[in-house]
């Protein structure tokens, strides 16, 4: 059972009261972190009627385009025989490689309701991660609708602890930023991740009957792995190129392959499976067909991540330990293995400062794209 946010909060304090002890005895684990220099600017440039929201997904193309998957709209609902159809409620607007707007994709789209995140593929698409629509949306290079994964729930409720219909069940909480905080999930059993058919709890039902996803990746061969999610569902499940479902993994819990939140997806060059278990604390580490390798900690709460390119990897993990992230945030440089490189940032409203730093660009190793939630805005971060 997903940790209500009182109880991560009783966590984080026991957690303290252990690193004072640590200090205590002369040792700490945060001063061998180093803190990396680092310089950021608010990137985005809006014509006068155009508004940025809550940022739940930034990315760049090969030629340099930011796409920003963004919480602003005018959401609606039309009834239809027996449905309620919700829209509206995100937008997905076009940057220049300086932050001037140049257009807007997607407008009206089926799938568009609460935004939760955003990837390019190698291929320059666009995907577009709505965790009330329930369903991953890839856009080809020139703004065509090239893949849809999941399906619209039934109704989707609007007021806090409004029950969920259709595709994956749950409860909606009143959590700010979308419910994606460690142990936000607050969704009651049943629907897709319940236990009918002799399931485990969380591991879902084959297919894309996604709940509340939140992150997608590729490997070299074109499959697709969908983080399965935040909702009832605790599991990943991989599509070949085509969107035909090959497999899954997973289930609720604190074990090897289990997870409590699973929050975001990347895929290194050798074909590992990178899973960010935010409710854990935890990155878990699979191969290709969802066996687990790994695991390591020390990263806070993972938020997002980002793997980058070339011949040596590195993660950066975004961190809030807060459900608004304005107490306690900050980014991660790892290695694949899990050492911690260094860490930058910390939470609040300035430059340079995160609020729920949702999203992470890291095309360019040291020049970061970072979407954030609460602070409605995309920063270039630039690492010396």
């Amino acid at each position: 059972m997903a940790q209500t946010f009182t109880e991560n909060i009783m966590s984080r304090t026991f957690i303290a009261g252990a690193a004072a002890a640590i200090l205590a005895l002369g040792g700490s684990l945060v001063a061998q972190q180093s803190e990396l220099n680092y310089s950021a600017v608010d990137l985005l440039k809006t014509p006068k009627d155009v508004y940025v929201g809550e940022v739940a997904g930034v990315g760049a193309d090969s030629k340099g385009q930011i796409f920003v998957y963004t919480r602003t709209g005018h959401p609606y609902a039309t009834i239809g025989d027996n449905r309620t159809f919700s829209h509206g409620g995100s937008r997905l607007f076009v940057f220049d490689r300086s932050g001037n707007f140049v257009r807007e994709w997607g407008q009206d789209v089926y799938g568009f309701n609460a935004a939760i995140g955003l990837r390019v593929d190698p291929q320059d698409n666009v995907w577009t991660i709505d965790v009330a629509a329930n369903q991953v949306v890839k856009f080809n290079a020139d703004g065509s609708i090239g893949l849809v994964l999941g399906r619209k729930p039934e109704a989707i409720g609007v007021r806090p602890n409004a029950p969920l219909g259709g595709g994956g069940g749950g409860v909606v909480t009143a959590a700010p930023g979308g419910q994606f905080i460690a142990g936000g999930a607050g969704a009651a059993p049943g629907g897709g991740g319940g236990q009918g058919g002799g399931r485990a709890p969380g591991s879902g039902i084959p297919g894309s009957g996604f709940s509340r996803p939140t992150d997608v990746a590729w490997d070299k061969a074109g499959n697709i792995y969908v983080a399965d999610g935040i909702g009832t569902n605790d599991r990943v499940a991989k599509f070949d190129k085509d969107g035909k479902f090959i497999s899954h993994w997973g289930s609720t819990g604190k074990g090897p392959g289990q997870f409590d939140g699973v929050k975001a997806i990347a895929i290194s060059n050798a074909g590992d499976v990178y899973v960010a278990d935010a409710g854990n604390k935890r990155i878990q580490v699979f191969d290709a067909e969802g066996k687990f390798k790994s695991e390591f900690g020390n990263i806070g709460s993972p938020l997002t991540m980002c793997m980058t390119k070339g011949a040596t990897q590195y993660l950066y993990i975004s961190h809030a330990g807060d459900e608004d992230g304005m107490e306690d945030a900050a980014i991660y440089k790892t290695t694949l293995d899990g050492k911690v490189v260094g860490k930058f940032g910390s939470a609040g409203k300035q430059i340079k400062e995160f609020g729920l730093a949702n999203s992470i660009d890291c095309r360019n190793e040291n020049e970061l794209l970072v979407g954030e939630m609460t602070n409605w805005r995309v920063q270039r971060v630039s690492l010396k």
